[in-house]
């Protein structure tokens, strides 16, 4: 369970890309107060990937940079162009397993690879962008749903992820929640998942920037800052 602080190393920006990086980047995210790392693995060329050998790279590397932490990996369907049936045969395929891996509710074929990932012993993370996308988490081996607010402006951030908040209690949804926005969103609704007791994430998938607006110096400071946002809440 992530009780406070997931560190989100990446995504999509160009650094963290390689194995060392990453692990580089999740010791420090750790020695900050990361409880756990979600990352995209890169291939050689420096896209995103999830050929077996790229995950097992990254994630062997971080798990010897830190020890005893849970590492997981994105399984965007964007990685394979959009071919679901893929991305599933390269996740089947996977040698060394993350501890968790994030599926996006809204994305072809999301049951079957929660599916597929639970049966390999991996936690999924089923990542609920939008309320209507709440009813479809009910009776599936999940780990946690993450409440992600996308492509909104702060103003309108905590509306967004109580919004979704609400339509997973309709749905009946009762077990781990984290709660997460990007750029704008990302540090009102640090504040808001503080005050709500829930669990959060911060790193540079997220954002690039402080809370006051000046660049983030990389993924352990942004974790700082977040844990005294939390608290503070």
């Amino acid at each position: 369970m992530i009780r406070r602080i997931k560190a989100c190393l990446n995504g999509g920006r160009p650094f963290p890309a390689s194995p060392a990086d990453l692990a580089a980047e999740a010791a420090a995210a750790v020695q900050a107060g990361a409880e756990a790392v979600h990352v995209h693995p890169r291939d050689p060329a420096g896209a995103e990937s999830l050929a077996p050998a790229d995950i097992g790279a990254a994630v062997a590397a971080i798990r010897a940079a830190c020890p005893g932490i849970r590492v997981g990996v994105s399984t965007g369907l964007w990685m394979t162009g959009g071919d679901a049936h893929r991305r599933a045969a390269l996740i089947a395929s996977w040698r060394e397993m993350p501890d968790f891996a994030s599926v996006n509710v809204g994305e072809e074929g999301f049951a079957e690879l929660v599916r597929l990932l639970a049966s390999k012993g991996v936690g999924v993370e089923a990542g609920v962008w939008r309320p209507e996308e709440a009813d479809a988490v009910r009776r599936l081996p999940l780990e946690r749903v993450l409440i992600e607010v996308l492509d909104t402006p702060a103003s309108r951030a905590v509306e967004a992820a109580d919004a979704i908040l609400a339509r997973l209690d309709t749905a009946g949804y009762h077990g781990e929640r984290l709660l997460h926005g990007e750029e704008e969103a990302c540090w009102p609704l640090i504040s808001h998942a503080g005050r709500l007791g829930l669990p959060t994430r911060v790193g540079l998938e997220d954002t690039l920037a402080l809370p006051d607006g000046t660049p983030a110096t990389g993924n352990a400071a942004l974790v700082e800052h977040a844990l005294r946002r939390w608290a503070a809440a």
